[in-house]
């Protein structure tokens, strides 16, 4: 169907016999209107394929009714399975979505914030780059900002996070509960959010079973193979359980100890944050934390949604729980 033929809000007004201004406030979703009219208004506009038209929305509400997205990298199952929560509640609302990756660098990041900016988005969704230090592309943002996951805590604002200490505390005391006493923790930069709370998590852990914190096995800004081997190898005294961060720090923990010929789960226990639909199908299968990823997405385009409209708080944090899936990697005898 072409633009010039397409259904407009006065044929859903003359095919249900009400006033043009009432379908439109129904298409918006405005609470002055009564659900099952809303609901009638909505459904006869699936029917009839109905679409707004995106220039004449912007012209009236001096919106561009774009929002700008910004993750690490696309690839990732976390980021790729927020992104579909974020598209999902912006599409239903009329808004597109512009997605930018950063690639972990901070520099490709401040260039795809002020990009985005440029294009005069209605407001920015954004998860930080590892080596994202300095915030000023953001504090010079004049449009709404939600972050997720991956937080700035000094900017304020709205943000959706899980609960990374409590998810990081059950994933180590599963591995304490299976007769782990021996347990490294791998992680990124040290200077995240969530770097930081899930240390956190992995250090009280410890603390409540009596288990002393060894500095030597918390291995941050992880990058390579080499100081995960580096614990089997530079001592007799060698972890019996490797608690990983991210996702990529468990495959790559898989990959070094198999390597090395150390057997998962009876000699080194795996257990920590993936969210790979895939993780069941390695051998062995990973015991992860798994995190809300389409809700995280849908929250975060709910907050901006919100922002945008000016009716939501301007530091309101959403705080979501993890799941703790356990797999035979971590199901050593007690």
């Amino acid at each position: 169907m072409t633009r010039k033929n397409a259904t407009t809000i006065k044929d859903i007004a003359q095919q249900l016999k009400m006033a043009p201004s009432t379908v439109s406030r129904a298409l918006r979703g405005s609470h002055d209107i009564n659900p099952a009219t809303r609901l009638l208004v909505q459904q006869v506009a699936a029917d009839l394929h109905y679409t707004p038209n995106p220039i004449a929305l912007s012209l009236k509400e001096k919106r561009s009714k774009i929002i700008g997205v910004v993750v690490p990298e696309i690839a990732n199952n976390f980021c790729a399975a927020t992104i579909a929560g974020i598209e999902d509640y912006a599409y239903r609302k009329g808004y597109h979505v512009m997605i930018f990756q950063s690639h972990e660098e901070y520099e490709r990041e401040v260039a795809n914030v002020r990009l985005l900016a440029s294009r005069r988005i209605d407001g920015l969704i954004i998860s930080l780059a590892n080596n994202t230090r300095r915030f000023d592309h953001l504090e010079e943002m004049d449009t709404p900002v939600v972050m997720f996951d991956r937080v700035y805590e000094g900017l304020g604002g709205p943000r959706v996070v899980v609960n990374d200490h409590e998810g990081a505390f059950r994933g180590v005391e599963h591995l304490l509960e299976r007769g782990c006493r021996k347990i490294a923790i791998l992680s990124m930069a040290p200077w995240l959010s969530t770097s930081q709370k899930r240390l956190q998590g992995y250090r009280d852990a410890l603390e409540q079973y009596n288990i002393p914190v060894r500095e030597e096995w918390i291995v941050q800004s992880c990058e390579t193979e080499a100081p995960i081997e580096q614990l089997f190898t530079s001592g007799a005294d060698q972890p019996d359980a490797l608690f990983f961060s991210m996702e990529r720090l468990a495959i790559m923990s898989l990959q070094v100890l198999k390597k090395l010929g150390l057997r998962i789960p009876e000699e080194v226990a795996l257990a920590g944050f993936s969210d790979n639909p895939a993780s069941e199908l390695f051998s062995p299968a990973l015991t992860t934390i798994r995190q809300p990823t389409f809700e995280i997405g849908r929250q975060a385009a709910e907050l901006l949604i919100a922002q945008i409209d000016g009716i939501a708080t301007d530091n309101q944090v959403v705080q979501l729980s993890t799941i703790l899936d356990v797999q035979a990697s971590s199901l050593r005898n007690g």
